[in-house]
């Protein structure tokens, strides 16, 4: 059998070739146990000690302390996997260590004891480092010389994720919340498992894409430096990095970690170390300031050192992550702070008409998207299984088990005289408006129409706003220190909709401008830095998200969703008077 790249394309599934759709199942059970565990994880933290099915009682701060730290990780391990993976160990062989690493860690937080608990997110973050940023790479190497053909594989790849996302959340939250929160967080370790095992026993269809690298000298990164800015044209110079650069890096990596790890330690096991009275700052955020100025100095000694245009471009994409930061500070309140609002703050039960349109809704956004996927499975099967049998059969048997579920799950609501809504479900109403309103971005991005990047930012970081103050107005009348209430679903249900709407806007838009707006040479470094972006939002997303319970005390729930409805809004509004300095900056790029 014929493996080399050359011969992907002779046997195709829906246009493409078959591997692409082994690392479509692939990704889309490590998307499932990523964002099944995720949407139980706080709901189960914060939990009554007694009751049908006990939580542990923390305070919010504490257990999105705990998120806050894991979702920050999350983004920054990738960074040290894909280096090891780019010239140590190969892509293929690191997406296998990450696969079983998350799978341990999800067996881990089945245990459900704290120790498990923390060597558990441990084991999820290191798996994450390695299987993260190698799918998209052997995707890459698989185009390689068909790159028509990678917008197309790219869009199936990502349908995979939000397939996964939805399905996780979805079965993951259901079986935690109705049968336990071992079973959910145990659900996402079996499908995390099986998707290793798939993917591991279909390497015979990627031949010799994604192997071990072979011995080669490594060039090093080039960088043209100017300190007066007017050099355009000087050939290039080694990036040397001086005794002040080495210094805030160090200090910045330093200052980071401590706030970090931390932040968590304090909340959780009252460990207060380092935390003091320190220009009235009485925790680790103190570190953080530190971090965060030590960098943008770092930013601003290095980059004059570039060429004018170049040097415009990287700090016009310097802006942009600024904005991202704050995007993701907000929309990330997705897994935190909303979990609360919708399970203390809204009435779920249904009777009558709604209970069973509830229902017939459900049975469709179950099964049909299911049946979709089935489809696809079907049709890696007709074209595979002679040469990847054993692959395709724990593949099938990943399905009969979701079909399993799926069936028994809308057997038992079906069954119920009234219904209530779980808190898990409303998350993946993120997953559906992207699938249903995506195509439509896609053709409005390349319309005639397609809008300069500081109104994409505008739009994104406005819709965001938007969909918070939907939250704070169904919660006006929600008093100070009230502790439950019964809101309407329907502000949920258009949160969701208006922080998709401005995800579809912005998210997208950091990777495509980081390949537009940064030279080769500088590609790793500013992904570093997009990444770091996202990372640092995550972080800022729980840690205020963890001040809820204070702020609804001491002022009101609405008071708190304000917040994010005027900061994203007035962020917005700078991106658009930014547009001006943006478009000269950006020399010409769109």
């Amino acid at each position: 059998m014929t493996t080399d790249k050359e011969n992907f394309f002779e046997n195709k599934v829906l246009g493409h070739p078959a591997g692409l759709f082994v690392l479509f199942f692939t990704e889309m059970w490590e998307r499932f146990s990523y964002y099944g565990m995720r949407a139980i994880l706080v709901i189960f933290l914060t939990g009554a000690l007694l009751g049908d099915n006990p939580g542990w009682e923390w305070s919010t701060e504490a257990a999105l302390s705990l998120l806050g730290t894991y979702a920050m990780l999350v983004y920054l391990t990738p960074l040290l996997g894909g280096w090891l993976a780019d010239n140590k160990i190969g892509y293929r062989m690191a997406v296998v260590i990450g696969a079983l690493l998350m799978t341990m860690g999800h067996a881990s937080m089945a245990v459900e004891t704290p120790t498990f608990l923390y060597i558990g997110i441990a084991l999820l973050i290191l798996g994450n480092g390695f299987f993260k940023p190698n799918m998209t790479s052997i995707i890459s190497k698989m185009y390689e010389g068909h790159d028509e053909k990678k917008d197309g594989a790219y869009n199936i790849f990502y349908m995979g994720v939000n397939a996964g996302a939805f399905l996780g959340i979805m079965l993951c939250g259901w079986v935690g919340e109705v049968v336990g929160w071992s079973y959910g967080f145990g659900l996402a370790g079996v499908f995390m498992l099986l998707g290793m095992l798939q993917f591991y026993f279909a390497q015979p269809l990627f031949g010799n894409v994604g192997d071990k690298p072979k011995k080669k000298e490594l060039q090093k990164l080039e960088v043209v430096e100017d300190p007066t800015g007017t050099a355009e044209n000087e050939a290039p110079k080694l990036n040397n990095f001086r005794i002040m650069d080495v210094a805030l890096i160090v200090l910045f990596t330093v200052s980071a970690l401590i706030f970090i790890i931390n932040d968590p330690l304090s909340k959780i096991g009252d460990i207060q170390t380092l935390n003091f009275d320190l220009m009235g700052m009485t925790d680790s955020l103190f570190f953080a300031l530190l971090a965060a100025v030590t960098f943008i100095v770092l930013l601003i000694i290095r980059l004059p050192r570039y060429i004018r245009i170049e040097r415009d471009r990287m700090i016009a994409f310097a802006i942009f992550c600024v904005f991202t930061v704050f995007f993701w500070a907000a929309f990330e309140q997705a897994a935190g702070s909303m979990p609360i609002y919708i399970r203390d703050f809204t009435s779920r039960v249904l009777e009558g008409n709604a209970a069973m349109g509830f229902k017939i809704v459900d049975l469709i956004v179950t099964v049909v998207p299911l049946l979709i996927i089935t489809y696809v499975l079907w049709s890696l099967f007709k074209k595979t299984f002679s040469r990847i049998g054993l692959s395709n059969i724990i593949l099938g048997f990943s399905f009969v088990i979701v079909w399993a579920i799926v069936i028994y799950k809308l057997y038992v609501e079906f069954q119920a005289t009234e219904t209530e809504v779980k808190v898990t479900w409303f998350a993946i109403l993120n997953s559906l408006f992207i699938i249903m309103f995506a195509p439509l971005f896609t053709k409005w991005w390349d319309s005639k129409y397609n809008p300069p990047a500081s109104v994409k930012y505008f739009l994104g970081l406005a819709l965001l706003g938007i969909g918070f103050a939907f939250l704070a107005f169904g919660a006006r009348n929600v008093m100070a220190g009230a502790e439950s209430a019964s809101l309407s679903m329907a502000w949920v249900v258009l949160a969701y909709l208006f922080h998709t709407l401005g995800e579809l806007c912005l998210s997208p838009m950091g990777l495509s401008y980081l390949s537009k707006l940064i030279p080769a040479r500088m590609i790793a470094f500013m992904f570093g830095v997009y990444y770091l972006a996202i990372a640092i939002g995550n972080k800022l997303a729980h840690y205020v998200g963890g001040d809820i319970e204070r702020i609804t005390e001491e002022y009101s729930l609405s008071t708190f969703f304000l917040i994010f409805t005027i900061i994203p809004i007035a962020l917005g509004l700078v991106a658009l008077m930014l547009h001006p300095l943006l478009k000269r900056m950006m020399h010409g790029v769109r």
